[in-house]
């Protein structure tokens, strides 16, 4: 590291959790964020002051009026703009240091494979089963740890799934494919503004943990928080043998 950034990060240096050695590994790290919106917008901010190397920001979906009350990447002369590149302005202009790249198409397929095989850790700021699903399949796949969140109306959830640990559950283990579960969207239910601040904010929080080594994951544990009330519950749940999408990959190792 320069003066500079030894004097921009110092207070992370000034940890004994992270240091010098922990604060290099996130000027080195590539993180992946899918999703540009409530969630994205802190985790993505956190991510860039935080020093991490290089980040790719993947939203296909442009900024309209009513994503300004919680979307704080973004600002109202930037309606009509891809959220990806408001996104990337944003974050290069709190941190120039840090590489941002714009991906302002949909995530699928062999594109969304390349990308999570070449990334330290995804962050899934979705809002969408087919999505994350689809994330959760390339995270196992090439055992990239994947920090999942979500909120909606006043509820929030958050847990990270790594499956580089032989006993880690996927989200798939969590939440199964095919479930008659459906998506709940921000559009038709609403959704407390802070709330996507606080989830965001813990998905940024557990990807530096896990990049710069330090604390505990929570892998093994989903975090539900009751926003009206302000109150976290813990929920401890475990690998299942019979996931179609872990369980096979294991297999296949």
């Amino acid at each position: 590291m320069n003066d500079g950034q030894l004097l921009r990060y110092s207070r992370h240096i000034l940890l004994d959790e992270i240091g010098i050695e922990g604060q290099e590994r996130l000027l080195k790290a590539t993180a992946l964020i899918v999703g540009a919106g409530g969630l994205g917008s802190p985790a993505a901010l956190y991510l860039a002051s935080a020093g991490v190397g290089r980040i790719l920001l993947a939203d296909g979906d442009t900024i309209d009026l009513t994503n300004l009350q919680r979307q704080i990447l973004h600002a109202h002369d930037r309606l009509g703009q891809a959220k990806a590149l408001s996104g990337q302005a944003a974050l290069r202009s709190i941190n120039p240091e840090v590489t941002v790249e714009a991906l302002t198409s949909r995530l699928e397929g062999p594109m969304l494979d390349r990308l999570v095989a070449g990334v330290d850790v995804v962050l899934d700021c979705c809002d969408n089963f087919a999505t994350r699903h689809a994330v959760n399949r390339a995270c196992v796949a090439h055992r990239t740890p994947l920090v999942s969140g979500a909120a909606i109306r006043f509820s929030g959830q958050l847990s990270v799934f790594d499956t580089r640990r032989a006993d880690a559950p996927c989200y798939n283990c969590l939440f199964p494919e095919g479930d008659d579960v459906d998506d709940v969207r921000c559009a038709v239910t609403g959704v407390f503004a802070p709330l996507t601040g606080i989830v965001g904010a813990m998905q940024a929080a557990e990807a530096l943990k896990l990049l710069a080594g330090a604390g505990t994951p929570v892998v093994g544990r989903l975090l539900l928080l009751d926003g009206l009330s302000m109150e976290w519950r813990s929920v401890k749940f475990g690998k299942d043998p019979q996931c179609a999408v872990c369980a096979a990959t294991a297999c296949l190792s």
